[in-house]
């Protein structure tokens, strides 16, 4: 007996329902793993250029911006406020330490290139005019004299507002422009003491 045209095997053999299915959970779990790893990987690219180029997270260490900024605040800096304009008296920026560039502070913009700088008895003097410093209580205030000097072209003279508890130009000297990371724009953490500069 000869096999009928029907009964031979077939390369489509067609397949029960329960594996149809499981083929296409796994094509929907695929093509959804698929959507979150592009998903992640576009989050981080953001990330990178944003970070790298727009904002940056910090957090404060030490007191020397007291009491305007405190010990472990967390703040938001941007990065390219200094690319549409120079930085100004009273900015609060964020810096590279010109001893070592590895570190970074916190601090505020006293005096712009070109400005003569003096301190006479812990007042600040720009181009001998009193600067406005109601930010600085009494007993933060130093009674150092310093100066007058001239800032050099391209640099910057920074203080902290923890005047007689601040590592700043009256000790390292001045900071050249390309060592100004950005302008502090906003204290995020604490929440209570968030607050945008």
């Amino acid at each position: 007996m000869f096999p009928s045209a029907d009964s031979t095997a077939s390369a489509d053999v067609p397949m029960d329902d329960s594996a149809t299915v499981m083929l296409q959970r796994i094509n929907v779990w695929k093509d959804e793993l698929l959507a979150w790893f592009k998903t992640l990987a576009s989050a981080a690219v953001y990330a990178t250029l944003i970070v790298t180029f727009g904002f940056q997270v910090a957090r404060v260490e030490g007191q020397s911006m007291a009491p305007t900024l405190a010990d472990q605040d967390r703040l938001i800096v941007n990065k390219l406020a200094y690319r549409l304009g120079p930085p100004r008296r009273g900015d609060i920026v964020m810096l590279y330490y010109p001893i070592n560039p590895d570190k970074s502070f916190v601090k505020r913009v006293i005096a712009e290139e070109g400005d003569t700088v003096r301190i006479t008895d812990g007042r600040v003097y720009v181009n001998d005019v009193p600067m406005p410093d109601d930010f600085v209580p009494p007993e933060y205030r130093s009674h150092d004299d310093f100066g007058p000097t001239v800032v050099p072209e391209g640099y910057y003279f920074v203080m902290g507002d923890h005047r007689n508890n601040s590592s700043d130009s009256r000790h390292w000297g001045f900071v050249p422009k390309k060592y100004i990371i950005g302008r502090v724009q906003l204290r995020w953490w604490p929440i209570p003491h968030a607050r945008v500069f």
